[in-house]
């Protein structure tokens, strides 16, 4: 799958605090993602990460 630094993932499975849109801000074995709705930052597996991923939107001006 091509996840880059800076796409918005849509997940399938929302966070806690409602918001289901993810910033990429690492990616390795796992990912850190950054909340969109609260701002949140955490680590997952890439395998998970992967698996729940519905929609990637890339930042602007990439191709």
């Amino acid at each position: 799958m091509d996840v880059r630094l800076g796409d918005i993932l849509t997940m399938k499975k929302s966070h806690p605090c409602g918001g289901n849109r993810f910033r990429v801000l690492r990616i390795g074995m796992d990912f850190r993602l950054h909340c969109e709705t609260c701002g949140h930052e955490m680590m997952i597996p890439r395998v998970k990460a992967e698996k729940n991923i519905r929609d990637i939107q890339r930042e602007e001006g990439e191709q």
